[in-house]
């Protein structure tokens, strides 16, 4: 079985194209950065799967993230992404609620989908839409049809195990097309959305891409793409993070390692901690600072 793998597919007579992403030792890094409790695992889960899925779409080097924001006991949820499936993501709740709803709209009201788009050349984009649909998965296939006008199919599964948490992601959309074509292709993508609703969990979890793809599209004809790997990694550093006390005065600085002992500054995506002391301090604003000087 391969995990943390994204497949792309076509279906050459039907001018849909098509995802399948499953995630394993990535996911698992995410929870085990914070102790989330289960529906927020859940969440990031099918967070880090939708995000997998939207980065292949993308046709440019850059990030990509989706967010979750709005009201109630989930603040926000976010999975960032390189255009090389290189992912990282965080939630922020209130942690003094006991029992949590088990429901997206019971975690957060007057919510919104955010999707940032980040080309490394070109300008940056932006688009949401209100998360007033029962699942994250059709929250997305709404976005599509609103923003682009494309028929999107979405499925997303999560599997938690203490230590081996598991999501699964598929993803059919329409190709843009001319407008001549357009009814015969809402007339397959009806038909090879129908067939994806059949997939059930023991098919998603257990079974290698070739053989769900058959199973659900053997009448079809598929074309399967070479699978990219999809890895947890932040970009956090220590060299990043003395880059942004540069900007605060030396004298603050020293005051706050005087005070404290140290300077500690915390990663909110993996929760890595870097302490600077009143040398690094010093090194940080004469222009020397190395990790070599100044370890974490």
């Amino acid at each position: 079985m391969a995990f943390d793998q994204l497949h792309r597919f076509l279906f050459n007579k039907g001018n849909v194209r098509g995802e399948l992403v499953r995630l394993q030792s990535s996911y698992q890094q995410i929870l085990d950065s914070y102790h989330y409790p289960p529906v927020i695992q859940t969440i990031l889960g099918e967070l880090m799967a939708a995000t997998s899925l939207l980065t292949a779409t993308l046709k440019f080097k850059g990030d990509i993230a989706i967010q979750l924001q709005g009201e109630g006991v989930l603040n926000y949820a976010v999975i960032n992404s390189t255009h090389s499936q290189q992912l990282r993501g965080v939630a922020r709740w209130d942690e003094n609620v006991v029992e949590l709803p088990d429901t997206l709209q019971g975690l957060i009201q007057k919510g919104v989908l955010v999707i940032t788009i980040t080309p490394k050349d070109g300008e940056r984009y932006q688009g949401m839409v209100a998360l007033d649909k029962p699942t994250l998965a059709e929250c997305i296939e709404s976005y599509f049809l609103q923003s682009e006008q494309l028929a999107t199919k979405v499925i997303l599964r999560t599997q938690l195990k203490p230590g081996d948490a598991k999501v699964c992601g598929l993803f059919l959309q329409v190709m843009p097309t001319s407008s001549s074509a357009t009814k015969a292709n809402e007339t397959d993508f009806e038909h090879l959305g129908q067939l994806t609703d059949t997939i059930k969990n023991e098919e998603l979890f257990e079974l290698p891409a070739e053989e769900i793809l058959y199973r659900l599209y053997h009448q079809e004809e598929v074309e399967l793409y070479p699978a990219t790997d999809v890895v947890f990694k932040c970009s956090c550093s220590k060299e990043r993070s003395a880059s942004a006390l540069a900007n605060v005065s030396k004298q603050e600085l020293l005051d706050i390692v005087s005070q404290d002992g140290a300077i500690k500054m915390n990663c909110q995506y993996c929760h890595s901690e870097y302490s600077f002391d009143a040398i690094d301090v010093e090194s940080i604003h004469s222009g020397t600072f190395s990790t070599q000087t100044g370890q974490s």
